[in-house]
């Protein structure tokens, strides 16, 4: 198989899933080794970064997806009236960045670390397709643990978890802080 063949059943492939596809299964079904088909596809993504294509693929945790370039997305809201661009509070985006960084999490430590119940942001992610059920942990009551979903690394142009912001040891210390003066701050005015 030549590379445009290659190139051409990738293409195929991509756009019939609609999901992101593993690269193995990629290879698998192109006769090809994985670093001949990531170069493959890499080169296609080079290809497709064109500003005159509609379309891209985007890595996704090791696995690849045929999308619409988001700078297109008014010329698709004309005709479908319906991607509406997902606005997160700031609430549920704190409750967000809790889970993407400390998944899998049960509600009950979304809660310690915020303060306040998190039931309605949690559902609203949920909803959102950002996070999803990972499974339940073996501990009394079994409390449902809560992880990111591809979604998620779709939506803030990530590939991977491993491309989250790494936070400033000082600024996190500075939270800390201001977060203990304001639990400081409710017992005093609760006696």
């Amino acid at each position: 198989m030549g590379i445009k063949e290659a190139e051409a059943a990738i293409e195929a492939i991509l756009f019939a899933m609609g999901d992101s596809v593993e690269l193995e299964k990629i290879a698998k079904a192109i006769d090809q080794d994985t670093a001949t088909t990531r170069k493959i596809i890499e080169g296609m993504m080079d290809h497709y970064r064109a500003k005159n294509r509609g379309i891209q693929i985007v890595e996704l945790d090791g696995a690849f997806q045929l999308c619409t370039k988001s700078s297109l997305y008014e010329y698709l809201i004309r005709v479908a009236k319906q991607p509406k661009k997902i606005t997160l509070s700031d609430v549920v985006m704190e409750t967000l960045s809790i889970i993407a960084y400390k998944q899998p999490i049960t509600k009950l430590e979304i809660e310690k670390i915020r303060g306040v119940k998190c039931d309605h942001a949690v559902n609203r992610l949920v909803e959102y397709d950002l996070v999803k059920e990972l499974g339940r942990l073996d501990a009394p009551g079994r409390p449902l643990l809560f992880g990111t979903t591809e979604e998620f690394l779709r939506h803030f142009g990530l590939q991977s978890l491993e491309d989250l912001p790494i936070i400033n040891p000082v600024q996190l210390e500075d939270f800390k802080a201001e977060a203990e003066e304001e639990v400081q701050q409710k017992l005093d005015v609760e006696v």
